[in-house]
């Protein structure tokens, strides 16, 4: 009877294709990438160089997809919440199909999901259907007819397409397209020469709607004892000042909503709400009833944001002095809600560990929380980037072992900081400039090396220019030059 279900088991197995033994494995992140390579073409900031608000909001979203992507493949984790994501889709030609579509003023597909999925394929699907591009290689790159040892090798293959695809089809070749974007080294005197004129004529045209712009600002902030009014991306001036006529408007309207924002950041964004630092945000695309409703519930946020400082507060006792704060320039924007459960989950899990600290033996230095991570690191900046489900053993000997280091990093920092604006200064004084101001993306030692080369120059073709130190060349759309930080000449 045993010979018999061997035989049985034997010739069930040979019967079995081996393609659907190779398709039974387990999608691992190498395939993702691989399945996820036109997506990554269609989106990537490289290509964005001459478009710095899509590649702005690409950037961040990529950052938030890489972090979802990396959680999927831990072991054990279970913690996924939905996560929004908005990318701009660069397109050969205009989707076909029945599904409404925003696009940018750049002529950008604008496309927003959720990813709530629970394992890679589902995910690399869910983000290749919700950017209407084709999902065929990711269902056939599991199937192969070749024998296992050679399939092995050739499993996590980059899918490259044949040249001729692209001269059949017309799309264009996003391989060759990066390649050429690389290879366009241009230097800082040549590309002046054939950008300046363009700038100024954009920059003379914005001129009186700028001040017009500043005006408005000024008298809000006045009006309504305003700290300050931000703009979270590089809007063009119509566009701001279009976000800055509404709020006008709103106080018009409806005064008595905004009788508790003494003293407060007012900043332009992507949603409506409060930020974890205070902010008030206003979402560009959100109506002015819903920015009323944001500033009617602001006492309900004021008292959550009380509760947050102290949960602040006693983290830091817990880790010896310790501060602990968030940082916008390094982090994604987080509302006062989220920024208040991250505290909240840290705080427990401190709470029940009960870490030896010696009081006080961590003052000066700073950290923040990151839910995106898993192991503890060092900013070059000087504070620690300290995940929220890390182990508080793991914890307690990385800050013990990296304390001076980070002391030192954050008063290099410190230092840098007043030399780059001293050198702002400078720059803009000696190169007649209007303005000079950089990108949150540019470090401060970059900023440093650019304004110092800067002043080795003789640059005329600069006076009276709004100069953005950045990392790709492009004259935005009210005139302003940006230059990148490691320019050539």
């Amino acid at each position: 009877m045993f010979f018999c279900l061997r035989a049985m088991r034997r010739l069930c197995l040979e019967k079995i294709p081996l393609q659907c033994i190779l398709q039974s494995r387990k999608f691992s992140g190498a395939d993702a990438i691989n399945a996820l390579r036109p997506f990554y073409f269609a989106v990537h900031p490289d290509f964005f160089g001459q478009h710095p608000k899509e590649r702005e909001v690409n950037e961040n979203s990529l950052k938030r997809l890489n972090g979802y992507l990396e959680n999927l493949q831990k072991p054990g984790f279970r913690s996924f919440k939905p996560t929004p994501l908005t990318f701009y889709v660069r397109e050969r030609e205009a989707n076909s199909s029945n599904v409404q579509e925003s696009f940018s003023a750049s002529g950008f597909r604008a496309v927003s999901f959720t990813l709530h999925t629970r394992d890679l394929l589902s995910t690399v699907l869910d983000i290749l259907n919700s950017c209407s591009l084709s999902t065929e290689h990711v269902q056939s790159s599991s199937v192969n007819s070749q024998p296992h040892k050679e399939a092995k090798s050739t499993l996590n293959r980059p899918i490259k397409w044949d040249k001729t695809y692209y001269s059949f089809t017309g799309f264009r070749d996003p391989e060759e397209e990066l390649e050429q974007a690389q290879r366009a080294k241009k230097t800082l005197i040549s590309w002046l020469d054939d950008n300046k004129a363009s700038a100024v004529e954009m920059l003379e045209k914005s001129l009186p709607l700028r001040k017009t712009l500043e005006h408005l600002k000024f008298e809000l902030c006045h009006q309504l004892q305003l700290s300050d009014i931000r703009w979270q991306r590089s809007w063009s001036i119509a566009h701001r000042y279009s976000q800055l006529h509404g709020l006008d408007r709103l106080v018009q309207q409806w005064p008595e909503v905004l009788n508790n924002v003494k003293g407060r950041t007012v900043v332009f964004t992507d949603l409506s709400g409060v930020s974890a630092a205070g902010h008030i945000m206003l979402g560009t695309m959100d109506v002015q009833d819903h920015w009323s409703k944001i500033f009617e519930r602001l006492p309900n946020y004021y008292k959550l944001q009380k509760r947050l400082l102290f949960l602040e507060d006693q983290i830091s006792q817990l880790l010896g002095g310790i501060q602990v704060t968030s940082i916008e320039e390094l982090q994604p924007l987080l509302t006062l809600e989220e920024y208040y459960k991250t505290l909240h989950f840290f705080y427990n899990k401190l709470r029940d560990s009960r870490l030896p600290f010696h009081p006080r033996s961590l003052r000066g230095l700073k950290m923040i929380l990151e839910n995106d991570r898993y192991t503890p690191s060092l900013h070059e900046f000087g504070h620690f980037v300290i995940p929220t489900v890390c182990d508080p053993a793991a914890l307690q000997w990385f800050i013990f072992a990296k304390a001076q280091e980070a002391r030192e990093n954050l008063k290099r920092n410190e230092e840098m900081m007043i030399t780059e604006k001293e050198l702002i200064d400078t720059s803009t004084e000696k190169l007649s400039l209007d303005r000079l101001y950089k990108e949150p993306s540019v470090s401060s030692a970059q900023m440093i090396d650019c304004c110092k080369r800067l002043l080795e120059e003789s640059l005329p073709y600069l006076q009276g220019m709004h100069l953005c130190v950045s990392h790709f060349y492009s004259v935005l759309q009210d005139g302003d030059l940006c230059i990148p930080w490691n320019w050539k000449n």
